[in-house]
């Protein structure tokens, strides 16, 4: 069984894999040793494990993971994975792009395919029907553009997502509201409609904190996958057994 770790900018996330089937996911504010030797007494097989992070992971932590477990991958750049990554700095893509790019892949491979995850940052990454990352966007997320106008001017409050479904506001805190929450749904429907002028057949998943802020916002047609990320990196430890 796989253990996969997925440590984000926000929260972190913890599952559990048999082979290709997930078994559990939760969400944690940080990873720990308890945490994980919980899961071992739980399931006696898991005897493998990947994590990623886009930020410090302890070393406390890591060495636990590799006294603990027969195979360990904490995935970088060199890291083997099941596509064919095109992106020219690699060095510097974060794992959760890559991540979620293969989580997709696994799920519908031989398809042009639009990942997006609305999470801190709202990302755009695409992978071609020869499954061929050629790479992406990367544009604030709703929580970073609401704290970006209190932060950044002297007065504008500081608000959060909200239900808001008029043309423009009447007050600031609604003319907040339908900047923001407008804005990242006009950016991402123009986004799609780009990618479909060149590239037939395009499915687009979303996942990411925010993935349900678009249900029923968007005109495009998309799939909603929270798990993608962990998807992916279990994908990504499967194959590099399988190598």
């Amino acid at each position: 069984m796989n253990l996969v770790i997925d440590i984000g900018n926000s929260f972190s996330k913890i599952a559990v894999f048999n082979n290709e089937e997930l078994i559990s996911v939760s969400s944690v504010s940080e990873v720990s040793n308890q945490n994980i030797d919980g899961l071992k007494q739980k399931y006696t097989s898991l005897n493998r494990a990947i994590v990623s992070s886009v930020k410090n992971f302890t070393s406390e932590t890591e060495l636990y993971l590799k006294q603990n477990f027969d195979t360990f991958l904490m995935l970088d750049h060199n890291t083997p994975v099941p596509i064919e990554n095109c992106y020219q700095t690699k060095k510097t893509l974060g794992n959760d792009r890559l991540a979620a790019v293969i989580g997709a892949f696994s799920l519908d491979p031989d398809t042009n395919k639009l990942i997006i995850d609305a999470g801190t940052a709202l990302t755009f990454d695409f992978i071609n029907e020869k499954n061929q990352y050629l790479g992406g966007k990367i544009s604030p997320g709703l929580e970073m553009r609401f704290k970006a106008l209190h932060q950044f001017t002297a007065r504008l409050p500081q608000l959060g997502k909200g239900k808001f479904d008029k043309l423009f506001g009447s007050t600031t805190a609604e003319s907040i509201l339908a900047g923001v929450q407008q804005g990242i749904i006009y950016e991402t429907d123009k986004t799609i409609d780009m990618f479909k002028e060149f590239y037939t057949n395009l499915k687009v998943f979303i996942t990411g904190g925010d993935a349900n802020f678009f249900d029923k916002k968007l005109k495009n047609s998309f799939f909603v996958n929270f798990n993608l990320t962990v998807l992916g990196l279990n994908r990504i430890l499967e194959y590099n057994g399988e190598i």
